[in-house]
């Protein structure tokens, strides 16, 4: 996008709706007792945004999310506000914006279920839930072995679920995007 391209009608609403779904995603929450995090809809979310959504308008939605959680909207799940996005589980949320770009540049220009499964689950993942453990333990002031135990190796199994949904639900929702004239 050069400097004086604008987003698009279309843009603008595919990115309101995703930050939408991300937001009411968040409210899908298994807490850890064990973890100040939690198992969330927020990764199923995140992966098909990339997966929908080209590089630009996934970052412009996480983006907003972002911002909406800093200046306290309740949009993850609970608790917002700076406190939340620069603690122990503020590292996931700026991982999403890393992911959504990775995942959108290497997920192709066309529909492949299994691209798309292998992109999520072996980038977008790990880019997650990496960036993530690592700024647990640095803002919790754990040790690794407690970092990783608390905030990787949990997520790991329903994280293979829902990049196996998001893969699934891609198809559909680019459709959805295409019938409402947004696409």
């Amino acid at each position: 996008m050069n400097k004086t391209q604008k987003l698009s009608t279309a843009q603008i609403t595919k990115i309101g709706f995703m930050v939408a779904f991300i937001c009411a995603a968040s409210y899908l929450r298994i807490p850890l007792p064990f973890s100040v995090g939690a198992i969330t809809g927020q990764t199923l979310a995140v992966n098909l945004i990339a997966l929908v959504l080209t590089p630009m308008e996934s970052f412009i939605t996480m983006l907003c999310y972002w911002i909406l959680g800093v200046v306290g909207a309740p949009v993850y799940g609970g608790p917002a506000g700076p406190g939340k996005m620069f603690g122990p589980a503020g590292g996931y949320f700026a991982a999403f914006m890393v992911a959504v770009l990775l995942i959108g540049f290497l997920r192709g220009s066309k529909y492949n279920f299994w691209r798309y499964l292998f992109v999520t689950v072996f980038v977008g993942m790990p880019v997650i839930n990496g960036i993530g453990f690592v700024w647990m333990k640095l803002a919790a002031d754990m040790t690794w072995k407690t970092a990783f135990m608390t905030g990787f190796l949990p997520y790991i199994p329903l994280d293979f679920v829902k990049c196996l949904a998001a893969a699934a639900l891609a198809k559909p929702v680019q459709k959805a995007f295409s019938n409402l004239g947004v696409s």
